[in-house]
């Protein structure tokens, strides 16, 4: 029940009732990403995202992230592009995982800089 409940009214998690209907009925699957999102475009031109776990919008990666927008590049034109060696693989957003940055990750103590003038 609860599994239902969530598929209905919770969009956060994934995709809702009334989005897979849309997708079953309206959308046409122009392509999957290394994540495994599937992208979808409707007849009239309307793009949207089915992310394979939780949605969140810093998990496209950029090559998508311009299709999404209607930016022109070849995706439209070519499915598999190519990825130079120094270029770096694609990462979500880290905040608030074990992987986020912090400047002083492996120090227990922040070392100041300055001295307070009251003691």
């Amino acid at each position: 029940m609860l599994t239902l409940f969530k598929k209905l009214f919770i969009w956060w998690n994934q995709e809702t009732f009334g989005t897979k209907l849309k997708t079953i009925f309206f959308g046409k699957l122009v392509g999957k990403d290394s994540f495994g999102n599937k992208y979808y475009e409707s007849k009239s031109g309307k793009r949207w995202i089915i992310y394979i776990d939780e949605v969140d919008a810093s998990k496209i990666p950029s090559e998508w992230y311009s299709w999404i927008h209607f930016t022109n590049n070849n995706i439209e034109n070519k499915h598999d592009l190519k990825k130079y060696e120094w270029q770096k693989s694609h990462l979500p957003n880290q905040t608030g995982t074990e992987n986020a940055y912090h400047p002083n990750k492996n120090n227990d103590e922040i070392k100041k800089k300055y001295t307070s003038w009251k003691n």
